[in-house]
């Protein structure tokens, strides 16, 4: 998907229509959490991502790019292996290093606006 060079534009977040994103069953750790999502915006050289992303509940495991995101709606604890566990909610905005290997707990399905470094 090509949209560096798409005109400034507004999006609402809650009622964002978003497209399923098979987890690896490998990354599933109980539960049937349900991904989806939705690139807003992509530089032309694919190394800076904004979009929109949702999960259902259920436990994961990720491994982490360099990442900030706001909450919209929803909760999870994420755990960062050897850091932090992070309880988040909505209006919370969470930094996330390349590389944190973590899990996460989702509560309730959690929507999320992010940016993405490559």
């Amino acid at each position: 998907m090509t949209t560096h060079d798409q005109p400034s534009f507004a999006v609402h977040i809650p009622d964002a229509e978003l497209e399923p994103e098979p987890l690896d069953p490998g990354q599933i750790v109980s539960g049937e959490p349900e991904v989806t999502g939705k690139v807003l915006w992509e530089s032309a050289d694919g190394k800076q991502v904004r979009g929109i992303w949702q999960i259902t509940p259920g436990v994961v495991t990720d491994t982490e790019a360099n990442e900030l995101f706001v909450v919209v709606s929803g909760r999870a604890t994420v755990a960062v292996e050897g850091g932090a566990t992070l309880e988040i909610g909505p209006g919370d905005a969470c930094v996330l290093r390349e590389g944190d290997r973590t899990t996460w707990t989702v509560h309730e399905t959690l929507r999320k606006a992010y940016h993405i470094s490559l």
